[in-house]
């Protein structure tokens, strides 16, 4: 017997990677990892709650805003319009089947879109690395 592997989703200089928790873990996984990494967790979205509170229902879908303005801030003298992406973004979702996903911005594709130079790229980067340890098993 084979287990069908989920259909990863697709959009445009976006990156999803599947989780094997549920959505809770997955948001603790990524806030233990970031708080980790001596970064700042400047929001939490919950979209899901918000609809709630407006009568409407979606499926679980949650946004941790974090960066450090250390890293971030010669991005941004760099190319002004990185502001717009910036601070970084990741998406904690659940899909109609069940699936979490965890998406982001593809830092390769923000380093073509606002020209980010060579020497800069690894502040941005760095989420990839974050994401792939904290849905890591063990």
């Amino acid at each position: 017997m084979t287990t069908q592997q989920p259909t990863q989703p697709t959009a445009e200089g976006v990156l999803s990677r599947a989780s094997a928790h549920g959505v809770a873990e997955t948001l603790n996984r990524l806030e233990a990892a970031i708080q980790a990494k001596g970064l700042t967790i400047f929001a939490r979205v919950d979209h899901s709650d918000e609809a709630a509170r407006v009568g409407l229902t979606m499926q679980p879908a949650h946004v941790l805003i974090f960066g450090a303005p250390k890293a971030g801030t010669p991005l941004m003298i760099a190319s002004p319009l990185l502001a717009l992406d910036l601070p970084l973004r990741v998406l904690v979702w659940q899909d109609v089947s069940g699936q979490v996903w965890v998406s982001y911005t593809d830092p390769a594709y923000q380093t073509r879109r606002f020209a980010i130079p060579a020497d800069l790229e690894p502040a941005i980067a760095g989420v990839a690395g974050l994401v792939d340890g904290a849905l890591a098993e063990g």
